[in-house]
């Protein structure tokens, strides 16, 4: 009896030291009030996007959950809005697998919203599912969408500075190995679903490291962020049914719950004094090294002008082979009725606080029509 009393003790302290040093992640401090701001969280109708529109709409932001599913995001938002006091909490429809559905985004967004400050890329997945697609759909969704999303809402980031883009990234972008002659291959089997992964996880490292570069002296600031192992959705989406009984107990105990793993995330947006460690990565709220790979100043631009042509963005754009060629319609009263440009522009300057208290608070939910998908959430 006493041996079993001594195993069950050694075994509890061994778990407080594993969860407490390796699992728990550190609160997330930096600026208490973001009244008059504006932040987008892609992917925040659940897990760590949600947990981090969450805090920022508690501390007064103006919250854009952008998400695929109209269904899950308009719950999402009702949700937070009910849980944070903050009726300034919206959802607007957006399929990073859909380039045209990025495009429409930006324009509605662009055209109802007057600020930017916080953009932050949480929406991912790890597995394509049953779907199939003529292009590497990891690397879309991972990277190719939130690099247009970027390039099209850069303007209004500019004219808002100081501001911050974040992009959730991943330990696992340390197994990435970049092959620019296949990069945009479709991913066939689990094992190439597990490379293709790590080097969509790579390539954010380098794209926030690249955009860096480009946006220096502009005010805008750039971090790629590791949540951490984190018990959420997409750790258990594409786990066979009779699987996940017997790993969700395990989850549990070993995983950081979403609101744990949105903490660095939080930290890359709203920590103050980070500006001059813009382009480098963070994980458990402070700055890491990484891996040669990760820091290669010529791969980087080299993924940034190739990301430029998948997204079809200048000369030698090759995007949207999949799609419909007409860009899709917002359907907003106040979006244009013309196609949606490649790089819309901002001619005003951001409004300040003071403007902004103008602004009607009652909940303005812009939705742009999307082709369902069923692999993204």
């Amino acid at each position: 009896m006493e041996a079993l009393l001594l195993g069950a003790g050694l075994l509890l302290g061994a778990y407080v030291l594993i969860y407490y040093n390796l699992v728990k992640a550190p609160p997330c401090g930096g600026i208490a009030s973001l009244r008059g701001r504006t932040a987008v969280v892609t992917g925040a109708n659940s897990g760590i996007g949600k947990m981090t529109a969450l805090e920022l709409a508690r501390r007064g932001a103006r919250v854009v959950l952008a998400c695929r599913s109209r269904e899950r995001g308009e719950a999402a938002a009702f949700d937070l809005r009910q849980e944070s006091g903050n009726n300034e909490v919206i959802f607007m429809a957006l399929d990073l697998a859909s380039l045209a559905s990025v495009r429409a985004f930006a324009t509605a967004f662009l055209s109802s919203e007057p600020r930017l400050d916080i953009l932050i890329h949480n929406a991912g997945i790890s597995s394509c599912g049953r779907t199939h697609k003529p292009f590497n759909l990891l690397l879309r969704v991972n990277h190719i969408g939130p690099f247009l999303l970027t390039h099209l809402l850069l303007p209004r980031l500019k004219t808002c500075a100081p501001s911050r883009v974040v992009v959730v990234s991943s330990a696992a972008h340390r197994r990435g190995r970049l092959d620019f002659t296949r990069l945009d291959r479709p991913v066939v089997g689990w094992q190439q679903e597990l490379r293709a992964y790590a080097d969509s996880k790579l390539a954010n490292v380098l794209f926030a490291r690249e955009l860096a570069t480009q946006l220096e002296g502009t005010g805008v600031t750039c971090y790629a962020a590791h949540p951490g192992p984190v018990n959420s959705e997409l750790f258990l989406r594409h786990v066979p049914g009779w699987l996940c009984p017997l790993l969700r107990p395990l989850a549990w105990l070993m995983l950081r719950a979403p609101r744990g793993g949105a903490q660095t995330p939080l930290y890359c947006a709203l920590q103050e004094g980070i500006e001059p460690l813009s382009g480098r990565y963070f994980a458990n709220c402070h700055v890491e090294e990484v891996p040669p790979a990760a820091r290669d100043d010529r791969a980087a631009h080299q993924l940034w002008e190739a990301s430029k042509r998948l997204a079809g963005l200048g000369p030698g754009k090759d995007a949207e082979a999949d799609e419909d060629s007409q860009p899709e319609d917002p359907r907003t009263p106040s979006s244009p009725s013309s196609p949606h440009p490649e790089e819309p522009t901002v001619s005003e300057p951001c409004p300040t606080s003071q403007s902004l208290q103008d602004l009607p608070k009652v909940t303005r939910r812009i939705q742009v029509q999307t082709e369902p998908e069923p692999y993204i959430s």
